[in-house]
């Protein structure tokens, strides 16, 4: 296995600010993406070398990560995208990193366990802002109250988001709130809000689905999980609409006055709001006497941690730390990995 990585989908939003940061960090990787116009412009802002490829090329996607040792993959909806890399990966036993938080993928990768030991390759999604503070932050809880049965996450950023989430967010509208009970994934019954001191003091935060409902299951066997988000205010707009438009928004049908929609907003965060920004994180643990653990995290802002975290692992595979089969950013690298970020601090309470 060559020493290369790949960005993949370094054109968008998120995918740019990794290519950026893998520079930064004294990295060459090349960069890939469908579009061939936009990927140009970005390998040669930053001097990288470059291969547009589609996701559904199979014999070109083989190609490009047959020199690699860890592709970065970048370009959503996941849900769509994730698979066709994930087989890529498997054939040509190059390790697969990802920044999603759509539940289906971190559990169609979970799928896939067996068959990535069999091959020699990690399959680690969920490598952001999704879902590794989150992730980490459960595993702490878990080494504070090994018998935990039950655990409570919340989360904000500040800066609001990108149009590739709130594009990806659309897709799962209609679909309700996840939770895990009793070992079993479940659909919340409407989506409760609740105050929660996220280290800024007390704060409202809505039920949502998040990976945790997948991860933090895998990496902690807590049986009970839920998650809460301190919503922006688009949001807000999303999650509080009538059932009818919700439905609407997340069909095929939607899909292109979603785009409309979204071109009128800013691609994402500027750079203003990612430098000085930050979010934070809270998590509760509690076990059948009633006994319970918090703590809480505080990070750089979504965006930017996410580009930091994604070529911190890449970093590790590329030193030879890729532990192979399914892994989630805590079970592959320990809790702890969030610390290791500039700007991360644990606040136990």
């Amino acid at each position: 296995m060559a020493n290369e990585l790949i960005v993949y989908g370094a054109y968008g939003f998120t995918g740019r600010l990794v290519a950026q940061e893998a520079v930064a960090r004294g990295l060459k990787p090349r960069l890939a993406g469908r579009d061939a116009v936009k990927l140009r412009a970005v390998a040669e802002s930053l001097g990288c070398e470059h291969t547009a490829v589609g996701i559904d090329d199979a014999a070109g996607l083989r190609a490009l990560l047959q020199p690699a040792s860890v592709v970065l993959h970048c370009a959503g909806p996941f849900v769509d995208t994730s698979a066709p890399m994930v087989q890529a990966c498997l054939d040509t036993g190059t390790h697969y990193v990802d920044i999603t938080g759509e539940p289906p993928v971190f559990a169609a990768c979970h799928d896939r366990d067996a068959e990535a030991r069999t091959k020699g390759v990690m399959l680690l999604p969920g490598a952001g802002f999704d879902v590794v503070p989150t992730d980490c932050l459960s595993g702490l809880l878990k080494q504070r109250l090994p018998d935990a049965t039950h655990l409570t996450l919340a989360f904000m950023s500040s800066g609001g988001l990108s149009r590739g989430t709130m594009r990806t967010g659309s897709r799962y509208l209609a679909d309700g709130t996840l939770v895990r009970v009793d070992g079993r994934v479940v659909r919340r019954v409407g989506t409760p809000s609740i105050r929660v001191d996220l280290g800024d003091g007390p704060t409202e935060v809505t039920a949502t689905t998040w990976g945790d409902v997948y991860t933090a299951w895998y990496s902690t066997g807590i049986p009970n999980i839920e998650v809460f988000m301190a919503m922006p205010p688009e949001g807000r707009k999303m999650v509080d609409s009538p059932l009818l438009v919700r439905k609407f928004l997340a069909s095929r049908l939607a899909r292109g006055l979603v785009e409309r929609k979204l071109q009128a907003l800013p691609a994402g965060p500027s750079d203003e709001a990612r430098a000085t920004g930050h979010a934070l994180a809270y998590g509760r643990a509690t076990n059948a006497a009633g006994q319970s653990v918090e703590l809480r995290l505080r990070t750089h802002e979504a965006y930017r941690l996410t580009a930091e975290s994604a070529v911190e692992i890449g970093k590790r595979v590329l030193n030879g730390d890729a532990p192979v089969g399914y892994q989630s950013p805590a079970m592959a690298y320990g809790p702890e990995l969030v610390l290791a970020l500039e700007g991360s601090e644990l606040i136990e309470a």
